[in-house]
């Protein structure tokens, strides 16, 4: 009988142990109730969801191909990314009481996790850039210095664009407050003048540059991608090794390779990427969602420098949102919604945690 009791009360702490435990992710509160029936991973890429879209500068990111085929690749990635959505769902849920992404409910305002410092104050990011040489396409000392200015610009609303925001935005824009350091910069010479999207350039083995600490730097990769292709991002929840964002050589910062795309704003869409933002379109129909409420449903892609309205969905799009593929010059917001998003990976839990502790 002694022997039974104990392990009762043995099994009652493992208990007590466990739910402690489900409750650290989001300190200080009750782990809100989250909807994730909407949550969607695998994409459609064939149309791209740009339907009745002009095409005419083509698919310059490859995040979502990417994340295609790393899905396929790894079995486990699913949950996850899974597990990534309903912990940001969570911490958005629990600070703001009124409705949020996924359908969650409230706490006690008390308890708002927006006023937790990791939500609110500075965040700051060191960046490795690996480049992969290709004489062809040189990646010079001030293309790296622009970008890191670029990106600190556009994360803590500082884009002169900004400004020209048309009113039903302007009180949305955001201020993301990350802030990003160069840390080191390696170079390699290479022969192989187009990389392509299956993370070759992130490893030494295949002729690439290896990660420098993933879990606590931004590894970012330079180099000839080919197809077209602007960049790529790994999003939250993959695996350390390829853990970074990915630019063409001829668009990293103040570049005049790039053209219309040489201002630098690649990095700082790819980076959202990295950053948990999907496409603002969501990369669907009208009816599937990039998971953040203040930004407006669309259809499919935006290309070129659109004029103001541009009627998708029956409302506006949001065509100067970084996560568009508008021009560089055109593009110029963060919403508070798509700032939420980025800052629930930093809390208590999060999948870049490491970034603050």
């Amino acid at each position: 009988m002694k022997k039974l009791i104990l392990f009762l009360a043995f099994m009652a702490l493992v208990v007590v142990a466990c739910n402690n435990d489900s409750n650290e992710t989001i300190p200080n509160q009750e782990i809100a109730e989250v909807d994730m029936s909407d949550f969607y991973l695998y994409t459609d890429k064939e149309d791209n969801g740009t339907a009745g879209k002009s095409t005419q500068s083509g698919e310059k990111c490859h995040s979502m191909h990417v994340l295609n085929r790393q899905l396929k690749e790894n079995p486990g990635l699913y949950q996850k990314m899974y597990n990534v959505e309903k912990h940001t769902r969570q911490f958005i849920a629990a600070k703001k009481p009124t409705g949020t992404p996924g359908g969650g409910g409230g706490t006690d305002p008390g308890t708002d996790p927006g006023t937790d410092p990791t939500y609110t104050e500075a965040i700051t990011i060191p960046v490795i850039v690996n480049i992969l040489e290709d004489p062809a396409h040189p990646v010079t000392q001030a293309h790296i210095d622009s970008q890191i200015e670029i990106l600190n610009e556009d994360y803590n609303n500082a884009n002169p664009n900004t400004s020209g925001a048309p009113a039903e935005f302007s009180s949305l824009v955001a201020d993301v407050n990350i802030t990003f350091t160069l840390a080191s910069v390696n170079r390699k010479a290479s022969t192989k003048t187009t990389w392509g999207t299956n993370d070759a350039m992130k490893y030494a083995s295949q002729g690439g540059i290896d990660a420098t600490s993933p879990s606590t730097y931004l590894n970012l990769w330079v180099c000839e991608i080919g197809g077209g292709i602007l960049g790529y991002a790994q999003f939250p929840g993959g695996t350390n090794a390829t853990d970074g964002v990915v630019i063409g050589s001829d668009f990293l910062g103040e570049n005049t390779a790039g053209g219309v795309y040489g201002d630098g704003r690649t990095a700082t869409h790819e980076v959202g990427h990295w950053l948990n933002l999907r496409h603002i379109w969501g990369d669907g129909r009208c009816r599937q969602d990039d998971f953040v409420t203040d930004t407006p449903s669309s259809d499919g892609a935006n290309y070129g420098c659109p004029t103001y309205p541009t009627i998708n969905c029956k409302s506006a799009d949001m065509t100067m949102n970084y996560m568009d593929y508008v021009y560089d010059d055109c593009m110029y917001m963060f919403t508070a919604g798509q700032n939420d998003r980025m800052r629930a990976l930093f809390i208590p839990g999060g999948a870049k945690e490491s970034f603050v502790n």
